[in-house]
């Protein structure tokens, strides 16, 4: 199966969602009608509330509250990256300037505050304690995750278990709000649940990885931003420190100076050429190949259908990406 089979498949449910965004959108402040529509035409992939699509259909959901759980999903994860990008400073995602750039970081904070309090109000029309508790632990998980970020920025010190952690937190955790959502709207047993939550998790630990591996292996034009953002940045993310852990003293000073000062951009090359030498490259993508075969693992109780193939599509997919 590939994606454009998967886009067919979920065509109808997609397009609930999409037409469930929009409306939900809709505000009387004329700033956030013009924000919320820059942010539904960015070309986003929709990939978290696919996973919520794909989950509960796997289940052999029949109903049609896998729109709102998909909805509530994509506000959380889009409020997220409007507040991501003001941290950062980024000025380009997915290819085209950031919310920030065009509207202002003030615009773009209270608007990712709308979306998340739009979320909540859709979460209290499921009528469900535990659609609740799922969503606000995970919610909550993400906003410490974006701390912990912060607070790794710069620190040539973190730890793999401290990296694992943030992209846990700022990745996997609504990753795996959505497939677990997909299950409980299935009323699947606690078991099952699990390891439809499981799945997710992986599957975000592997997307991340990847995207951490592309900032230092793809172009602009394949990323959607430049290239190095997260060494510019001071980011200390995998590749960076397995390349600063196994390098000589004068590799090692040059990394870990990059991540102290931020400003690594134009030692660039000289440091994907040690990320090459040491391996970190591979070690990453390895890492990436563990967590995508523990979620394909995960739902080996699912019984066969054209949506459980397209979530074990989407494990590949989520490599392929750095074949």
């Amino acid at each position: 199966m590939d994606m454009q089979t998967i886009k067919t498949l979920t065509a109808n449910d997609m397009q609930g969602v999409d037409r469930l965004i929009s409306k939900q959108l809709q505000s009387d402040v004329a700033l956030i009608n013009q924000l919320g529509l820059y942010i539904v035409n960015s070309g986003g992939k929709r990939l978290r509330p696919l996973l919520a699509i794909l989950a509960a259909r796997a289940c052999g959901y029949q109903g049609d509250k896998h729109w709102t759980l998909a909805t509530i999903v994509e506000f959380i994860h889009t409020a997220t990256l409007l507040h991501d990008d003001v941290v950062d400073e980024s000025q380009l995602r997915r290819g085209r300037e950031t919310a920030n750039a065009v509207f202002g970081n003030q615009a773009s904070v209270l608007v990712g505050d709308f979306l998340y309090t739009r979320a909540f109000q859709l979460m209290v029309t499921l009528d469900s304690m535990r659609v609740m508790q799922i969503l606000a632990d995970a919610t909550n998980v993400i906003a410490e995750g974006e701390v912990m970020q912060l607070m790794n920025c710069n620190d040539p010190s973190t730890t793999e278990e401290r990296y694992f952690s943030v992209i846990y937190s700022k990745t996997a955790r609504l990753f795996e709000a959505a497939t677990q959502l997909g299950g409980l709207l299935s009323e699947v047993d606690a078991h099952s649940e699990q390891q439809l939550a499981t799945y997710g998790r992986h599957l975000g630990t592997a997307f991340q990885l990847v995207d951490d591996l592309l900032d230092y292996t793809a172009d602009s034009d394949v990323m959607g931003k430049q290239a190095g953002d997260d060494l510019a940045e001071g980011k200390p993310t995998l590749p960076l420190l397995y390349a600063m852990w196994h390098g000589d003293d004068n590799e090692r000073q040059l990394i870990a100076s990059a991540i102290e000062n931020g400003d690594g951009r134009g030692q660039l090359d000289s440091i994907v050429d040690v990320m090459q030498r040491t391996g970190a490259l591979d070690y990453t993508r390895e890492k990436a190949l563990e967590e995508a075969a523990k979620a394909r693992a995960a739902i080996d109780f699912l019984d066969d259908s054209d949506y459980k193939q397209a979530l074990l599509t989407l494990t590949a997919q989520a490599v392929e990406r750095v074949a």
